[in-house]
């Protein structure tokens, strides 16, 4: 019996080999699960589609969390008119910030920008006009004539100028703009879609905190002439402190705005409707019902423990998941008693585990919400069994059924 017995342990028996043989090969097929848990992305909040608009194009999206509240022809290209604006000031901004130009520089007024049509900041030929004011000049009276002051002033023409705005638009992501001028005058190659405007105003309000405020300002005077801000969002108390208008005949009129209440933002683009009166009502009616529908529920810090996952054939029987970043949702509000959280992977999950590594994710269901989804990171190293150790945890499947 005892020759029997060292027989076996020393030559396994082919049930053995076969566990040996399958625990071999769930590591190949944890690393396919892992690749494929890298390219989940995360699932913003679906478009709940409880209220309409008039406006063509539309996009309404969760500062924090990226949830999209709603969209209509979100991706179609458009004409942007002003709203592109938020491009040649971007393009200013990254100047500041990289000290090329101050806020107290000139820059000198061209026959060109003097003669430029549409609205205006009214600066006089020859003169200079001070980059502070120039920023005023676009984000609160919406000057073309400021845009060609500040392309000319940037890089000596406006034709460069757009070729650096298209150069930025690539960088942020924005693959579906094309510019052709600095001040959104009408050309069938100047266009935009209204989730390209949503990310171009995150990033403004996020890249430039400094100079953010210059859009909310009520209005700027300029050559002794005042000119309001055209965003009525501004006038209304529903916490709006920025960005820009923008009309032409073959656009419409839209609007790219922001808005803060208590520790929510909300971007909100819209474009192609039909007069000013249109703008001011769709425009509020959205930003408030994106307020009052949604709200934000946090459900773990980063670095929080969110569940356990089954270790096979390592030194530990479970590895800790943990969240990476803060894990917050966007839902509607009649929604969240009906949330529900699951974590899923591929398990059990094989050894060796590197602490950090993607092997799980969180998910999150509601009613008429498709599932939202966060990768979940290993919170430990786990070791390999050795070739004996693994020989025994597998006879130890096969006699009872555990993983160790």
């Amino acid at each position: 019996m005892a020759a029997t017995a060292h027989d076996s342990a020393s030559k396994p028996s082919k049930v053995i080999m076969t566990q040996i043989k399958r625990m071999d090969s769930i590591a190949a097929r944890a690393a396919a699960a892992l690749l494929l848990a890298l390219a989940l992305a995360f699932a913003p909040a679906g478009p709940a589609r409880a209220i309409e608009t008039e406006a063509q194009q539309a996009i309404l999206v969760d500062w924090d969390t990226h949830a999209v509240l709603y969209e209509k022809n979100a991706d179609e290209l458009m004409h942007p008119s002003s709203m592109s604006k938020l491009m040649t000031l971007y393009v200013l901004f990254e100047h500041l910030k990289n000290g090329s130009v101050k806020l107290d520089d000139e820059f000198p007024v061209s026959e060109k920008a003097w003669k430029t049509g549409g609205s205006k900041m009214f600066v006089p030929v020859g003169s200079k006009v001070k980059v502070e004011d120039l920023i005023r000049g676009i984000a609160v009276q919406s000057g073309n004539d400021a845009c060609i002051v500040v392309a000319e002033g940037l890089d000596g023409s406006e034709d460069a100028f757009v070729e650096e705005m298209n150069h930025w638009a690539q960088k942020l992501g924005l693959k579906d703009s094309h510019f052709s001028n600095a001040d959104g005058w009408p050309d069938p190659n100047h266009l935009m879609t209204a989730r390209d405007l949503a990310i171009l105003a995150r990033h403004i309000i996020a890249d430039f905190p400094q100079y953010y405020h210059y859009f909310g300002e009520l209005d700027f005077t300029f050559n002794k002439i005042k000119q309001g801000n055209r965003n009525p969002l501004l006038y209304k108390d529903l916490g709006a402190d920025g960005l820009k208008t923008g009309h032409t005949d073959s656009g419409g009129y839209g609007l790219t705005a922001s808005a803060k209440r208590g520790d929510r933002r909300l971007i909100l683009v819209l474009n192609g409707m039909s007069s000013m009166k249109a703008r001011s009502e769709e425009s509020e009616k959205m930003m408030d019902w994106g307020f009052r529908a949604f709200d934000n529920y946090a459900l773990f810090k980063a670095g929080d423990t969110v569940s356990d996952a089954e270790v096979w054939l390592g030194d530990q029987a479970t590895v800790p998941l943990v969240a990476e970043s803060d894990i917050t949702v966007t839902l509607p509000r009649k929604a969240r008693r009906a949330m529900k959280v699951s974590v899923r992977y591929d398990g059990p999950v094989a050894a060796p585990i590197a602490k950090g590594a993607k092997i799980a994710k969180l998910v999150v269901t509601a009613p008429d919400v498709p599932p939202i989804e966060f990768p979940l990171a290993a919170g430990a190293d786990v070791g390999r069994l050795g070739f004996a150790g693994r020989i025994v945890a597998a006879l130890r499947h096969v006699v009872w059924g555990t993983l160790q």
